[in-house]
């Protein structure tokens, strides 16, 4: 059974960092895109970084680019989204996903299985 479990949320003020860890089991990841999406409240979920299965590619939203960066540990079956210079707007349940179809990144609507979710707060 496969599980995407989130970790490393909190509260931390703007301009500080935090990086979220998902911790993936119940099968081998390494050829799998993965990705990290969050929602904040009221707000439709929305794409913030994806990571290609052997990590070669990776994408970004344009609200994150440049402050976001995301990366994978095969061996581990983890992967990263460390978060810098964040902002108030980036406040949000950030969710980590994996698209068992296809080992690059398509979008949104192809990951397959969802973790429950860490809550980001960013302070004044």
């Amino acid at each position: 059974q496969v599980q995407l479990i989130e970790s490393g949320g909190g509260l931390v003020q703007a301009g500080g960092s935090l990086r979220l860890s998902c911790a993936a089991s119940g099968r081998t990841f390494s050829s799998y895109a993965m990705g990290w999406f969050r929602q904040a409240p009221g707000k439709e979920r929305e794409f913030v970084a994806a990571i290609s299965g052997s990590a070669s590619s990776t994408y970004y939203a344009d609200s994150v680019k440049g402050r976001f960066t995301i990366s994978r540990d095969n061996v581990q079956n983890t992967v990263y989204l460390q978060m810098n210079s964040l902002k108030l707007e980036d406040t949000a349940v950030y969710y980590c996903a994996v698209d068992l179809n296809y080992s690059d990144y398509v979008g949104i609507y192809a990951m397959d299985y969802w973790g429950k979710g860490t809550l980001v707060t960013v302070s004044l």
